[in-house]
């Protein structure tokens, strides 16, 4: 089934009946927060008042009442350009979020070279749709724009509410030249859509990884090394040249450097609309986690890898100042052994460790744990980062991503008193482990609401497999032209060739 979302956004008529009150919480966006009851009918919030009433009450007393979360970058039951099946399909990646407070997923239809994208996109539905237990959405990625892609499929796509696709400026199977993405960045621009951008110079990454393995160098800590810090600060630089070039929106996916982040932050300070997330694994994890006795390391193994001390601060402070719109879990989930992390055994060197990490439970409570409650980021700064801003540039909002009459009533119900240790245990995936492993946290979500229905409740799942909906995203604001001419498309209009953009 496809769920669009109602542009109609009415007020509270009192003759509605309310088949849910959430009760005495306090109801954070973000742009406000207010203690008040929440009125929902029909699997839509319809009043947020005091004094409510419904047959069926919870009472949130002392909790916090937030807009369920939106993981916008997370892989699941895909398939890796190395033949590699993701530990997670969509139950039980959809689980695990839900129990983490997420409601609404966006992961990826991954065309690999050969494939039609059209084909992937149908294939992918059919994975979805009889097993997701909360609400998705699907971005493109895009590592073969042969002319029938470009010329029909991707634009068709594109039409039918697909408005959000992915690039790699590395890894053999998936890399696309500067030619190649300037291809795409003009198509996203006359079409509306917006690219998403893997920023790491692969040609760095080569040569380094050729050496290390050259001189015997193979564990897991080497793949730190081989993916230098310059490859990603490199590549982040001339994508964001590439977008200038044809004045036209991206978005950089798992910032890790502060240097790649300064040049993000230069760019939006000229105006550039560049668009950025980081991840949990740039916060919480670092280079030397990778150097974990035998192959523990490669349990930290993703790319770009975890940099340093220095780092970790810079990306509290691009999530502070608004330089990152999104924190994401890039959950990329793959079991401890060969049918994940390690395709050719316990000998596999790091560049054939499968690259990812797990994050999509924990995604939520790790930075409200370490963000807000350590006075990082104020509490409607956590909810734009983890659930608004995702809504509002991939077209979900107003529908998704905040609390407000006729916002689809997704809701997480938030104890920030609540202790956790962290251990793999505790999780709802299908990986096994999780990096994060004997961390403690504070605040935990004890009740989690999709459309209206109570999914998580006391620890208890109460989702049907295939009740959650693919949303349709028929317009994206953030992939609206900038409005700003570059410098090149000045001279070709005064050339007499501003066809040419």
């Amino acid at each position: 089934m496809i769920y669009t979302p109602d542009p109609e956004f009415g007020s509270y008529n009192p003759a509605v009946s309310l088949d849910l009150v959430i009760r005495n919480g306090t109801v954070v966006t973000a742009e406000d927060s207010v203690r008040a009851d929440v009125g929902i009918s029909d699997g839509k919030i319809v009043s947020i008042d005091k004094g409510l009433h419904a047959a069926n009450e919870i009472d949130a007393g002392g909790k916090l009442v937030i807009p369920g979360g939106i993981d916008s970058h997370c892989h699941i039951e895909q398939m890796t350009a190395a033949g590699i099946l993701c530990a997670d399909d969509f139950y039980s990646g959809t689980v695990s979020a839900a129990f983490g407070g997420t409601t609404t997923i966006i992961s990826f239809a991954a065309q690999h070279r050969g494939q039609s994208l059209k084909k992937v996109v149908t294939d992918y539905h059919a994975c979805a749709e009889p097993k997701a237990v909360i609400d998705y959405t699907f971005h493109m990625i895009i590592s073969d724009p042969t002319p029938q892609v470009m010329t029909d499929e991707l634009p068709e796509l594109i039409s039918r509410g697909y408005r959000s696709f992915k690039v790699f400026m590395t890894y053999d199977r998936l890399k696309l030249d500067d030619y190649q993405i300037l291809g795409i960045l003009h198509l996203a621009r006359s079409q509306n859509a917006l690219t998403l951008v893997h920023a790491e110079n692969h040609d760095m990454i080569r040569w380094l990884s050729d050496r290390l393995l050259e001189r015997g160098h193979r564990a897991p800590k080497f793949h730190a090394v081989s993916h230098a810090k310059l490859a990603e600060s490199e590549a982040t630089s001339r994508v964001i040249h590439l977008a200038e070039l044809l004045d036209v929106p991206i978005l950089i996916v798992h910032v890790s450097t502060e240097a790649a982040m300064n040049s993000i932050h230069a760019a939006q300070a000229r105006g550039l609309r560049v668009y950025a997330e980081t991840c949990p694994q740039y916060l919480f994890l670092t280079a030397e986690d990778l150097n974990l006795e035998g192959l523990k390391g490669a349990m930290c193994c993703c790319s770009p890898p975890p940099r340093d001390k220095a780092d970790q601060e810079a990306m509290w402070k691009g999530l502070a100042n608004g330089t990152f719109q999104v924190f994401s879990s890039d959950h990329a989930p793959f079991r401890f052994d060969e049918s994940g992390k390690f395709p050719k055994g316990p000998n596999s060197s790091f560049k054939e460790i499968s690259n990812g990490v797990p994050g999509l439970e924990l995604r939520v409570p790790l930075l409200f744990s370490e963000g807000v409650l350590k006075g990082r980021i104020d509490i409607r700064r956590f909810v734009d980062l983890v659930a608004t801003r995702a809504a509002r540039l991939y077209g979900l909002f107003p529908a998704k991503g905040t609390i407000a009459p006729g916002s689809d009533a997704d809701i997480a119900i938030w104890d920030p008193d609540r202790r956790v240790t962290i251990t793999a245990g505790l999780l709802h995936d299908n990986v096994g482990y999780t990096p994060y492993e004997g961390r403690e946290i504070t605040g935990w979500p004890s009740t989690v609401i999709r459309r209206g229905q109570v999914i998580v409740h006391d620890g208890k799942l109460t989702a049907e497999r295939g009740s959650g909906r693919f949303i349709h995203r028929p317009h994206l604001e953030a992939a609206e032209p900038v409005g700003q001419s570059s410098s090149a498309a000045e001279l070709a209009r005064r050339s007499g060739a501003n066809d040419v953009f």
